[in-house]
């Protein structure tokens, strides 16, 4: 399960929110959170393309590995570039790519730490969606609005895909 969407678009909270729902559902599961995953294995990596692209394959190995001993796992990273999100869906059997939207003006006005503020100012050089490109999902499996949905209603939506799609049981209602 792929989260990708610009920096604030609020990709982490629905996904730990879906983390949550599927362990109740009784599958093991694991978040790799895009910040998490640069602090931890990708440290020493910058921001140019090369290094963000290298950030994003190792997100989409370890995805594998975890996927390929009965672990669902779910990511959650900007993954600016189209092609290198296509190449990691090429590594694995099922995907599903999430694409967390919300407008630029929207991300602007949540932005607690003033990123996108200081790259607006020039202060800050390639930064996603600002003076460094971040490309749409073409066809995204689900679309979740961030900016017209809570994190609770978005979370929702997918657990609802996840089930159509069978890739999670239904929930037992009693």
């Amino acid at each position: 399960l792929w989260f990708t969407g610009l920096r604030g678009a609020g990709s982490t909270t629905p996904a730990k929110r879906v983390q949550k729902t599927i362990l109740q559902r009784g599958l093991n599961v694991e978040l790799l959170d895009g910040d998490v995953i640069r602090t931890n294995l990708s440290k020493g990596l910058g921001f140019s393309k090369e290094d963000r692209d290298t950030n994003i394959r190792r997100i989409g190995f370890v995805a594998c590995l975890l996927a390929r001993n009965d672990t669902v796992c779910i990511a959650a990273a900007i993954s600016p570039y189209k092609a290198v999100r296509d190449e990691v869906r090429g590594l694995h059997q099922r995907f599903v790519e999430v694409y967390t939207y919300a407008s630029l003006d929207e991300l602007e006005s949540r932005d607690v730490k003033g990123l996108y503020k200081k790259a607006r100012a020039g202060e800050i050089k390639g930064f996603t969606g600002v003076d460094d490109p971040y490309e749409e999902p073409e066809s995204p499996e689900i679309v979740v609005d961030t900016e017209a949905q809570t994190p609770d209603e978005s979370a929702q939506i997918v657990v609802q895909r996840l089930e159509e799609l069978g890739l999670i049981a239904a929930e037992v209602r009693a």
